[in-house]
C-alpha cells in the first residue's frame, strides 16, 4: 500500500519559500518561521501573496510535488507541476470511454451512487446519535430525508444519460441541504440552502472551501495514478475544468461535509472566525484557516477500513486507491467502477 505523503500549507502573506538542503524553509522578512523536511512531502498549497524560489520549483517538478496556488480567500488560480506520468495507452482507454456515451453513464452512475448512499449516511448516521436531542418534527424530517433519498438512489440505475443522472442528483442535492441545518447543534450558525461563487454564509463557506481541497486530492491522486484530471464521465469537458477530479470528489464530498460539521458542533470552529466582503462573500479569517487546514490534515491522518481492498488505511488514502480502481476498470481488470462506500 502507498504511504500516505504530506501537503504543505503555507498562507502567511509576503513569505518567501525556498529550499535548503532536503528542508523546505518558510522566511518573512529576515527571520525562519519554519522548516519541514521535503522528502516525504506530495504537495505544496500557497494562499494570496506567497514567493516561491525558483531551486525549490525545480525541486517538486523533478520529484512529482504540485504546487497549487489559491487566492487568499482559497479560490483556484494555477498549478505548477513537471513532466505529466503515466501510461498513454491508459489515458488513450480513459478518452475512448469517456467519448462513448454508454460507459460513461456505467461509470457515472457508480460514483452518484456513491453520493447518495453516503448522503444518506450522513442523515441516519446523525438519527442514529442524536435522536434524543432531536424533537418530534426533526425526526420526522430526517426520516422523510433518508426515504427519499433511498428512492432518488435506486432510481439512477433507470437513468439513461447524462442529464438524466444529473437530475437525479440534483433532486437527492436538495432533499439532503434541505435538511441539513438539523445537523448543526450550534444555534447561532444558519443554514438556508447550499450556495457558491462565493458562499455567503459560514456553513456554505467552511463546506466551498473543503471541497477545492478535496479536489486538489483527486486531481493529485489521478495524475499519480497515471490518468487525465481534465477527462471526466460526469462533469462537461471545459478547458481548465480538472472534470474527472470532479466526478470522483462527489462521492467523498458526503464525508467532508460530516467533518464540516464537526468542526461546528464541536466549537473549533466558530460565528467570529468569519469575515464578510463587499460582494456579499464571507470567508474564513487567517487564523481560523490554520485551525481549519491543521483539523483538515488530522483527518486525513485517522483511519477507516476500506471495503474493496478490505484494508484499515488512512483517510486522506481514498482518493489515490479511488483512482486506482478507476484505472483498474478502464485497464478490464474490474467489471465497473467501485465506488467508496461509507459504513
Amino acid at each position: 500500500m502507498r504511504p500516505l505523503r504530506n501537503t504543505i500549507y503555507v498562507q502567511t502573506q509576503g513569505a518567501w519559500i525556498h529550499k535548503d538542503g532536503e528542508n523546505l524553509v518558510m522566511k518573512l522578512g529576515d527571520e525562519t518561521k519554519a522548516r519541514v523536511p521535503i522528502h516525504k512531502l506530495e504537495g505544496l498549497v500557497c494562499f494570496g501573496q506567497i514567493t516561491i524560489s525558483p531551486y525549490l520549483m525545480e525541486h517538486c517538478a523533478k520529484n512529482g510535488i504540485t504546487i497549487t496556488l489559491l487566492n487568499q480567500f482559497g479560490k483556484f488560480l494555477a498549478r505548477v507541476e513537471g513532466a505529466v506520468s503515466g501510461n498513454v495507452l491508459l489515458r488513450r482507454r480513459q478518452h475512448l470511454t469517456a467519448h462513448s456515451s454508454t460507459s460513461s453513464i456505467l461509470i457515472a452512475q457508480s460514483m452518484l451512487s456513491g453520493k447518495l448512499y453516503n448522503q444518506r449516511a450522513v442523515i441516519r448516521r446523525y438519527l442514529r446519535d442524536y435522536a434524543e436531542q432531536l424533537n418530534s418534527i426533526d425526526i420526522a424530517q430526517l426520516e422523510y430525508a433518508d426515504k427519499r433519498m433511498t428512492r432518488c438512489l435506486g432510481q439512477l440505475v433507470d437513468c439513461a444519460s447524462i442529464d438524466e443522472l444529473m437530475g437525479r442528483e440534483g433532486e437527492a442535492a436538495t432533499v439532503y441541504f434541505g435538511v441539513f441545518s438539523h445537523l448543526i447543534r450550534q444555534q447561532e450558525f444558519e443554514f438556508l440552502n447550499r450556495q457558491r461563487r462565493p458562499p455567503k454564509d459560514p456553513v456554505n463557506a467552511l463546506l466551498s472551501f473543503s471541497y477545492t481541497l478535496l479536489t486538489h486530492d483527486y486531481r493529485s491522486a489521478l495524475e499519480t495514478t497515471g490518468l487525465d484530471p481534465a477527462c471526466g464521465f460526469l462533469h462537461q469537458l471545459r478547458p481548465g475544468r480538472p472534470s474527472l477530479a470532479l466526478d470522483m470528489a462527489e462521492e467523498l464530498r458526503p464525508m467532508i461535509d460530516r467533518f464540516v460539521l464537526s468542526l461546528i458542533n464541536k466549537k473549533q470552529i466558530l460565528l467570529k472566525d468569519f469575515e464578510s466582503w463587499p460582494n456579499g462573500a464571507v470567508t474564513l479569517k487567517d487564523d481560523a484557516r490554520k485551525t481549519f487546514l491543521a483539523a483538515w490534515q488530522a483527518r486525513k491522518q485517522e483511519t477507516l477500513l476500506h471495503p474493496w481492498f478490505e484494508e484499515t488505511v488512512p483517510f486522506g488514502l481514498i482518493p489515490w486507491l479511488q483512482a486506482q480502481i478507476l484505472a483498474r476498470h478502464l485497464r478490464g481488470d474490474v467489471d465497473s467502477y467501485i465506488p467508496f462506500l461509507w459504513k
